[in-house]
């Protein structure tokens, strides 16, 4: 089977795996914002996030010296994030709305990043060469770091961190969720930036370098002016 039909196996596993987070979410029937379930909300979040993973993937192509078109999952992240902070604005909703978005977004990346790994080469997501023992070698007879397995397994090591914290009815965890999501994933992906083959843009740093920097000081930031988390507390049954 080739890496691409393999890859897209997985995306559709990732869609298939942050579905079953929302369903779970929902059998803990826990308050989330209604905002966020609205119709111009979702429209306004996949435009940007279709926007923002195909015009930070093709730059980074690009500034790689390849090209072509391509997507990114960051990029995604940082189009959607955009997106949804001037549609709020523009609505005049002032309530935090991302809370029911950190399991599925843990999930369906830790899924998807395991497609990237299957592609091989063509996917340009492989690590830079490395002499470790537990170096893959995508196709090329050189080893490299699998920086698409340690994105995945810091995801889902969150994804596991999330569940338990909903089991355990952890108000801070629930309700800052997606800032935290974003936090881990932001930091995550710095660090295995140094450990690609991408085009600089400012000194050493990628521009994913610089867009991971971005997303976890708006997490930060977010985080800091969080109100103090109340109880949690499950909807009642219909």
């Amino acid at each position: 089977m080739s890496g691409a039909v393999l890859h897209t196996i997985f995306d559709i596993l990732a869609w298939l795996g942050a579905a079953a987070a929302v369903w779970w979410l929902s059998r803990r029937r826990l308050e989330f914002p209604a905002q966020s379930f609205q119709l111009p909300y979702i429209a306004a979040l996949m435009f940007g996030a279709g926007l923002g993973a195909y015009l930070f993937g093709s730059a980074n192509l690009w500034l790689s010296g390849q090209s072509g078109i391509a997507r990114s999952v960051e990029g995604a992240l940082a189009g959607g994030i955009v997106a949804i902070e001037l549609y709020k604005w523009s609505a005049g909703i002032t309530v935090r709305t991302g809370a029911r978005f950190a399991l599925p977004l843990a999930l369906g990346i830790a899924i998807g990043r395991l497609g990237c790994y299957f592609a091989g080469l063509d996917d340009f997501t492989y690590g830079t060469p490395t002499a470790l023992p537990f170096g893959h070698d995508f196709g090329d007879g050189v080893p490299r770091h699998p920086v698409q397995l340690y994105e995945s397994t810091a995801m889902a090591v969150f994804a596991l961190l999330y569940v338990l914290a909903v089991l355990n009815r952890n108000a801070f965890m629930v309700t800052n969720g997606f800032y935290l999501v974003l936090a881990c994933y932001g930091a995550q992906r710095f660090l295995w930036e140094f450990l690609k083959p991408y085009g600089p843009l400012i000194g050493p740093f990628t521009l994913f370098h610089l867009l991971s920097l971005s997303i976890l000081l708006y997490a930060a930031f977010m985080l800091a002016m969080a109100p103090k988390a109340r109880p949690v507390h499950e909807r009642a049954a219909a």
